[in-house]
């Protein structure tokens, strides 16, 4: 949608409602970023709008490109696919795109003792999640991943003591709030932390999506802004690049140290959007930027900034993905960054980010872009460990487990052993949560029914003193072979009240309640509801310098009001 003045929303709205039979959008009550949305939501359901798009001179008027890549390919993305799992793209509200997903089930540990999967530190569902409540309206389920609720926030896990094991892990046993026949078993993971003035040079691509789906104040208006905030964090030892691309791709600001502000800025000042979406055109130059100016020892990354709505260029997804792996191989990482409502594909970006060797955020207002960008810079540019694995062994001690979350980050037993498997990575000073939902043989309170012919396996004295023991697997950035640390998780932690555990238990424990809700609430079986996820909130927020946590509260205060 190219840009509008007040008059020609007005005159738009007017002529699409009444040929429609729509209501007329009262423009002159709305700011400026309501009414585009409301006017694109109108067009988005009228064909002649689409035609009237289409004929529009739309031009990326930024510094002369200097360099094209002409795509002939003009076919449109099919369903997505996630390698090594069964899924399928389910679409929301007008076309957003997300992965359609099963809740983990209840597994019977004499049957299946064993749990794999990757970590995960995207967080573009939280702020997504948040971006709908705010609109006065509940999620989707499938927008809901609760894994990246939890993640959302930061933990005071143990701090690592040293950089050759980059991270630390804690282990903590309570009282389950929304089942009183369970208990939560939390484990927390911290990287250690790296300050911005510590952080090696950088080598950064914008790969910016400029085409005619990005033109609003919220997306490509928000994209400019962001990057600027990230900018201002720069000095001259960076490097940044700026790739823009629509029905074909360009480069508008060559490898330019990181300092030049004016140069970056004007760059970004100067985009306008217009035409398709030729994503996997951008991917290409942007990485191609990336290894000429790429930096030994320093951080090299695509940060791609797009509603991920790519309809022409590679037109399979498996293929763009297979690119991304090629490049990640020369130590170059992807970033992505979701912007906009409507289209947004948050399937695609995601799966970009995986297999990027990155993370995927998603900016719904400035102060996301400053939490991603300027407070959780190290976390987000700086990988102190990649293809980071766990996988936890129960004992006979516990009869039953729910991994909660995780869902698309499962992986097969052997997968954990195996370091060509790929899993997610941590950044500097990222936390990382787990929570599993158990129940103790000794309490009696199992929901499966034993098998009639399995036989309870027999374990030693000692081994009968642990829950369950956990190992982790991990890569430092620079090796392709893997580490492995293990910790037993012995019965003696287990607090007996929810009272007696900390504000990280609470509090994330809080968060996937809330996920849970969101997404249905089968498992809790207590009747939780919002007003006793509030009180748990509250009891484990805690310091809060940045605000993020009494945020959450009122989002869950909103959702009950909904």
């Amino acid at each position: 949608m190219p840009n509008l003045t007040k008059t020609h929303i007005t005159l738009l709205s007017l002529v699409l409602a009444l040929s429609s039979g729509c209501s007329i959008p009262k423009v002159e009550s709305d700011s400026q970023l309501e009414t585009e949305a409301k006017i694109e939501s109108i067009a988005r359901h009228d064909t002649r709008y689409e035609a009237l798009h289409e004929s529009q001179a739309a031009t990326i008027s930024a510094a002369p490109l200097k360099k094209q890549i002409n795509m002939s390919h003009s076919l449109k993305m099919k369903g997505h696919e996630m390698k090594g799992h069964e899924v399928s793209t389910r679409h929301s509200k007008d076309t957003e795109r997300y992965q359609a997903l099963t809740a983990n089930n209840i597994k019977k540990v004499s049957e299946n003792s064993v749990s794999t999967f990757s970590i995960d530190v995207d967080t573009a569902a939280y702020s997504n999640t948040r971006r709908v409540l705010n609109q006065g309206r509940l999620p989707s389920a499938d927008m809901v991943r609760t894994e990246e609720l939890v993640n959302y926030f930061r933990y005071d896990y143990e701090t690592p003591s040293n950089k050759d094991r980059p991270f630390s892990v804690t282990s903590e046993i309570a009282p389950t709030p929304w089942n009183t026949k369970s208990y939560l078993l939390n484990i927390g993971i911290k990287g250690f932390d790296v300050d911005h003035s510590d952080l090696p040079a950088a080598n950064l691509v914008f790969l910016i999506d400029v085409s005619g789906s990005m033109s609003s104040s919220y997306k490509l208006g928000l994209v400019k802004k962001s990057f600027q905030m990230l900018t201002r964090q720069l000095d001259e030892k960076d490097r940044v690049s700026i790739v823009v691309y629509a029905g074909a791709a360009g480069m508008v600001l060559a490898p330019t140290p990181g300092n030049d502000r004016v140069a970056i800025n004007s760059a970004l000042d100067n985009l306008t959007s217009g035409g398709s979406t030729n994503g996997s055109a951008g991917i290409e130059l942007a990485y191609q930027l990336a290894q000429q100016s790429f930096i030994k020892g320093g951080i090299n990354r695509v940060i791609i900034a797009s509603d991920g709505d790519m309809n022409v260029g590679i037109s399979n997804t498996q293929a763009l993905l297979d690119l991304i792996k090629q490049k990640r191989d020369f130590g170059i990482s992807l970033t992505t960054l979701g912007y906009g409502m409507g289209n947004y594909n948050s399937h695609l970006m995601e799966q970009l980010a995986d297999v990027g060797n990155g993370n995927a955020a998603y900016i719904d207002n400035l102060r996301e872009a400053q939490k991603v960008l300027v407070e959780e810079m190290s976390s987000t540019l700086f990988t102190i460990a990649k293809d980071v694995k766990i996988q936890i062994e129960f004992s006979p001690l516990v009869s039953e487990y729910r991994l909660i979350g995780y869902e698309n980050r499962l992986l097969n037993r052997e997968d954990f052993n195996n370091d060509k498997v790929d899993a997610g990575d941590i950044g500097a000073g990222h936390t990382v949560t787990a929570l599993y939902e158990i129940t103790l043989a000794s309490d009696n309170h199992d929901q499966i029914d034993p098998l009639r012919y399995t036989q309870t396996n027999k374990r030693s004295v000692p081994e009968l003193n642990e829950l369950a023991f956990l190992k982790l697997r991990y890569k430092l950035p620079s090796t392709s072979t893997s580490k492995l640390v293990s910790y037993p998780i012995n019965k003696s932690i287990i607090q007996n009240k929810l009272s007696e555990s900390s504000n990280n238990f609470k509090f994330s424990a809080a968060v996937a309640a809330f996920g849970q809700r969101l997404r249905g609430g089968n498992y809790l079986v207590d009747d939780f509801d919002y007003e006793e996820i509030l009180s748990l909130a509250r009891q484990g927020k805690g310091p809060d310098n940045n605000g993020y946590r009494g945020e959450f509260v009122q989002l869950v205060k909103l959702a009950n009001s909904l």
